[in-house]
């Protein structure tokens, strides 16, 4: 971390809105998401699109994106959802519950997935995304309260 920063970032530790089911940080936002009677730790944060990157070759925002257009409404009558928009769903959700809990989390997706029966994308895919919309936007902000307070 550059050195002009660390002195007004430990200023807003503690400072940031949490919720029950939410925990913003500095270092990424992290949501517990009720997955066939679990709870399960996701993390969204900088780190996610380059060990998304780096494990399966493909580009998160890509997925993500085509991921939305082929849930449709999220009802699964207006669904694309074919085997391959599955796999990605299942990929960042591993990604993400792996960054959020390295220790917990098997090291594939198969075997992650092997601890669950079954349950809805149509249910967790928008949590995921919206942990994702909320990391991005809180990026942004970051991003433009150090410039103000760098004076850059």
């Amino acid at each position: 971390m550059c050195r002009g920063l660390r002195k007004p970032l430990e200023g807003l530790r503690g400072k940031f809105p949490q919720r029950k089911d939410k925990v913003i940080s500095i270092m990424g936002m992290t949501r517990k998401i009720q997955i066939d009677g679990k709870e399960v730790l996701f993390k969204a944060s900088a780190a996610i699109p380059r060990i998304y990157r780096l494990k399966f070759h493909r580009d998160i925002y890509r997925d993500l994106r085509a991921l939305e257009k082929a849930v449709g409404d999220g009802t699964g009558e207006q669904s694309n959802l074919d085997v391959f928009s599955l796999e990605m769903f299942e990929n960042i959700a591993y990604i993400m519950a792996k960054h959020a809990a390295p220790q917990e989390v098997p090291d594939t997706p198969e075997e992650w997935l092997d601890g669950f029966n079954t349950f809805s994308i149509y249910q967790v895919l928008p949590e995921l995304i919206q942990l994702w919309g909320l990391n991005v936007q809180t990026d942004v902000e970051s991003k433009k309260n150090a410039a103000r307070l760098t004076g850059k």
